[in-house]
């Protein structure tokens, strides 16, 4: 293994040195094609080396919560790459039985297929998404003989057309959509929040089961109709339609003046049913906290009433959302100075542990383990020395830490190791993990920045600074080379 990973490297070292200049155009798109198989049958050992790191119970021994995380930790890549390496694995990779007999993969076909280097990540996925989509009620035969379809088009074809084929091919085994059972819709339901993007809107799909279907409809109905919460209408009534307190001609006349499309209106519905909800108390508490809306922004921002505020959950706002939202009873405002000292956390109590961890929301946003993501909504209140062993509950001996990393913190192999970061070192006041020998041989602390991108950026642009600076140094202390009475370089 070593041998083959040596000759591996040394072939793409030399690979990224050679001139492609001196190729024909016939060259270079062959060279193309051949460096594209070799990547493909490529992530077939990628595939095999999950398998066996799973076989092992690996990332048990190394005290992490699951498969994803290790790789995540030892491979620095991030958790959706991880997720679908583990997915693809699982469909296409070579499994053994207890008695060490192979498995044949879920998708042999598609296996075959990219271990030929014939097809690459992308053919794969159409194709379990196609296979994922057949209803339980079609027989396993009809099954194999679409992924053996399937795998035998994208040999030749994109992405793209393997995924229309499989369209194609759903609609020949279900042609008139009554196959799908309970255990379908069980598979297929789900809500996706993607990530915030910069016009900070976020895009929400999914499939809702019947049950849920029908109890979102009548909502809607009530709330979503015409006139009824419309932010831009402040004399639009708010809540149900069909409520007491509401005015039937004040309806009427904002039914009138509501120019919304349908899905604007079950958008305006929907928000002011979570504002409802958030504000009735039924919820309870979570981690300590009612569960309500967290906000935390600077006093710059506050005192220029622009840029975004940010919220426990990860999520950002625009200012003027954010005040607004504070002037109401439920939301929670945390304020900051130029200096990130809190001055207000809209309590009138004074300070104790739901307070602490405000202050902890607000400062440190989210899970403090590098590279997690985990925003403040998902974690849990950790103490950076451990309290059975002295570790005090004070505000600056506390951090944030997810569940699942809060379990990597021990004394056994694979645990990390919490500290506060000592002063006049570049963090001081952060919090330092330090990693297992699996990760960092070195075992150097690491700070979380995914909460606080801007450090990251401040970080990036203090380093590209210096690296300019010592780069026009060097050229400054360069010797001028001596030059012929022509102006030409010299030749020794």
């Amino acid at each position: 293994m070593q041998g083959h990973l040596s000759a591996i490297a040394d072939a793409v070292e030399g690979l990224c040195d050679s001139d492609l200049t001196g190729l024909s155009d016939d060259e270079l798109t062959d060279t193309m094609r051949r460096l594209e198989k070799t990547l493909r049958r490529a992530s077939v050992v990628g595939h095999n080396l999950i398998v066996e790191t799973v076989e092992r119970s690996l990332p048990g021994k190394l005290g992490h919560k699951s498969l994803n995380k290790l790789l995540i930790g030892v491979l620095r890549i991030s958790a959706a790459d991880a997720s679908v390496r583990v997915t693809a694995a699982k469909a296409l990779g070579t499994w053994h039985a207890l008695s060490g007999q192979s498995i044949p993969a879920d998708l042999p076909e598609t296996a075959a297929a990219q271990r030929d280097g014939d097809i690459g990540a992308d053919h794969a996925r159409a194709i379990r998404e196609a296979i994922r989509k057949i209803p339980h009620a079609v027989s396993s035969s009809d099954v194999t003989a679409a992924e053996q379809i399937l795998a035998e088009l994208a040999r030749s074809a994109t992405p793209e057309d393997v995924e229309k084929a499989g369209h194609t091919l759903l609609a020949h085994l279900n042609p008139d959509g009554n196959l799908t059972d309970e255990r379908d819709r069980k598979r297929l339901r789900g809500i996706r929040l993607g990530r915030q993007v910069q016009n900070l809107m976020t895009p929400i799909s999914g499939h809702l089961d019947p049950e849920t279907r029908a109890l979102l409809d009548p909502i809607l109905a009530k709330w979503a109709r015409p006139g009824m919460n419309n932010p831009d209408d402040p004399e639009s009534p708010t809540g149900a339609a069909e409520h007491p307190g509401v005015d039937r001609d004040q309806l009427a006349a904002a039914a009138g003046r509501d120019t919304r499309t349908a899905p604007q209106r079950n958008h305006d519905a929907f928000k002011e049913a979570l504002r409802a909800l958030l504000a009735s108390g039924i919820l309870g508490s979570h981690r300590g906290l009612p569960v309500t809306a967290i906000i935390t922004m600077t006093l710059d921002r506050l005192e220029h009433a622009t840029g975004v505020a940010t919220t426990a959950s990860g999520g950002t706002l625009p200012i003027r959302d954010a005040l607004t939202m504070a002037q109401r009873s439920h939301p929670v405002l945390v304020l900051f100075d130029h200096n990130g000292r809190p001055l207000h956390l809209g309590r009138s109590k004074r300070l104790a542990t739901a307070d602490q961890r405000l202050a902890l929301i607000a400062a440190d946003g989210g899970c403090t383990r590098p590279g997690c993501d985990a925003p403040a909504t998902m974690t849990a209140v950790h103490h950076i020395h451990d309290w059975s062993k002295g570790g005090a509950t004070d505000i600056d001996a506390l951090t944030l830490g997810c569940d699942g990393c809060h379990a990597l913190i021990h004394d056994g192999p694979g645990g990390w190791h919490t500290r506060t970061a000592p002063e006049g070192t570049e963090y001081a006041g952060h919090t330092e993990w330090i990693p297992p020998p699996h990760i960092d041989p070195d075992r150097k602390p690491r700070v979380n920045h995914r909460h606080h991108p801007k450090v990251i950026l401040e970080r990036a642009r203090r380093k590209a600074n210096a690296h300019k600076y010592a780069d026009t140094m060097s050229r400054r202390e360069q010797p001028q080379r001596p030059t012929g009475s022509d102006g030409a370089d010299e030749i020794p």
